[in-house]
C-alpha cells in the first residue's frame, strides 16, 4: 500500500506558539520533504509536541504559517488536515475489537464493503496482528495494543502521519522491535511522518533527518549522522550523545588549535569548531577516548581512575585529570585489564580530530 499524498510535504515558516505569556515555539522554520521520517528530538518542555499539535491542528499557532503541500492550514480545523496521530498513550476504544478498532477511521470517510476491509487486512499484515482480528483490547499486550492505534492511523492513507512518543510506554526490548517495523512500515508505506522523542537512540535509528529543539527553538536540523559529528551547538552536543565538556581558552598555534584549560592542561583540536580562538568549550565523546597511544604526540595526559563500571559490551571509567570534572571514557570491555582497580594511574589519549569546539559564550545546559 503506498501513500496516494506521496507529493506532499510540510513546512514552517516562522511558526510561533504563545500560551499567555509562555512562549512554547519560537519562530520555528522547517522543511520536510515527501515520504520522510523526520523527528523532533528534545527534553521535556522543550516544545517538540507543542509543535506536532500546531501541525495536526489541535492548537492555533500565534505567528507564522504551516503549509500541507500546496494547502496552508492555518485555518482548517484539524478533522480536516488528512493527517493520521499515533499519542503516546495507547488510545484504542476498549469496547471494539481490533478489527473495528483499525475501521473506525474509513467509517467515518465513508468508506466501507470490501475496499475498507482490503485494506484493513493489508495493514493488519503489516503491523503484525493477522488472527487477532476479533480480539478485545483487554486481551492484547501494550505494543499490541500500540500496533492497533498505528493501524488505525495508517489505514485511512493520511497526507502525514504525525507520532508523539508512541514507544515511551513499552519495556526497552519491545520498544526496539517495535522501533524497526514502524521504520519498516514506513518505508512501505511511503508516508511523510513527523515523530516526537525525547529518546536520542529512537531518533538517531530512525529519522531520514531530525531537528533538535530546547526551550522552545529548533537548534539544528540535519540527517542524524550530521548532528551527531557536527552539532551546531554545545546544547546539541550534550543532547545527542554522551560527552565531556570542559572550559578553556584557544588559540592557533601553527596549523593547530590548542585549548588550555585553568588548569594548565592543553588539548589540541582538528575537530569541527577548531577554528574559534578565545573562550571555548572542547568537548569528546567517551567512546573516543583510549587508553593506547593513538600515533599522535598530543592528547595524551594521566589521571586517577575513580570508578569503574562494567556495562556488558563495553566498560565506563571516570578518571580525575586534575580538570573541572572527571573524564568520562568508554572501552570496550574485553580492552580494559582485570587488574584496572580504581586508584590507578591511566595514561589517556584522545585523537585531535575527535575533538569538538564550541564558543565559550554558551552556556552549559547540562541537557
Amino acid at each position: 500500500m503506498q501513500n496516494n499524498h506521496i507529493s506532499s510535504s510540510v513546512r514552517l515558516d516562522g511558526v510561533s506558539i504563545t500560551f499567555g505569556d509562555v512562549v512554547a515555539v519560537s519562530n520555528a522554520n522547517l522543511s520536510i520533504e515527501s515520504g520522510e521520517f523526520f523527528t523532533l528530538l528534545g527534553p521535556s518542555g522543550c516544545g517538540k509536541t507543542t509543535l506536532l499539535r500546531a501541525i495536526a491542528g489541535f492548537y492555533r499557532q500565534s505567528a507564522g504559517t504551516i503549509m500541507l503541500g500546496d494547502q496552508r492550514v492555518d485555518d482548517v480545523p484539524a478533522h480536516s488536515r488528512d493527517t493520521g496521530m499515533v499519542f503516546q498513550n495507547y488510545a484504542v476504544f476498549p469496547h471494539l475489537s481490533v478489527w473495528d478498532n483499525v475501521a473506525y477511521g474509513l467509517k467515518s470517510r465513508g468508506i466501507t464493503g470490501e475496499q475498507a476491509s482490503s485494506r484493513i487486512r493489508e495493514v493488519l499484515e503489516m503491523v503484525d496482528l493477522v488472527g487477532y482480528e476479533k480480539r478485545m483490547p483487554k486481551q492484547l499486550s501494550g505494543g499490541q495494543q500500540q500496533r492497533v492505534v498505528i493501524a488505525r492511523a495508517v489505514v485511512i492513507r493520511p497526507r502525514v502521519l504525525l507520532m508523539d512518543e508512541p514507544l515511551a510506554n513499552l519495556d526497552a526490548k519491545l520498544r526496539i522491535r517495535l522501533r524497526n517495523d514502524l521504520k519498516k512500515l514506513q518505508r512501505n508505506l511511503g508516508i511523510t511522518t513527523i515523530y516526537v522523542t525525547h529518546d536520542q537512540d529512537e531518533a538517531l535509528s530512525l529519522s531520514d533527518r531530525m531537528a533538535v529543539m530546547s526551550g522552545g527553538k529548533v537548534l539544528q536540523v540535519g540527517t542524524p549522522e550530521q548532528v551527531y559529528t557536527t552539532p551546531a551547538t554545545l546544547s546539541v552536543a550534550e543532547f545527542i550523545g554522551e560527552g565531556n565538556f570542559l572550559r578553556g581558552t584557544a588559540r592557533r598555534r601553527g596549523e593547530e588549535l590548542v585549548v588550555t584549560m585553568a588548569s594548565g592542561v592543553e588539548l589540541v583540536s582538528t575537530g569541527p569548531g577548531s577554528t574559534l580562538e578565545g573562550p571555548a568549550w572542547i568537548g569528546f565523546r567517551p567512546q573516543d577516548g583510549n587508553l593506547r597511544p593513538t600515533g599522535s604526540q598530543v592528547n595524551g595526559f594521566t589521571g586517577t581512575l575513580v570508578s569503574k563500571t562494567y556495562l556488558g559490551s563495553y566498560t565506563r571509567l571516570e578518571l580525575d585529570c586534575g580538570l573541572e570534572r572527571p573524564v568520562s571514557i568508554q572501552l570496550n570491555a574485553r580492552d580494559v585489564a582485570g587488574g584496572t582497580v580504581e586508584g590507578a594511574q591511566l595514561t589517556f589519549h584522545l585523537d585531535p580530530g575527535a575533538t569538538l569546539i564550541f564558543s565559550g559564550a554558551e552556556q552549559d545546559t547540562g541537557l
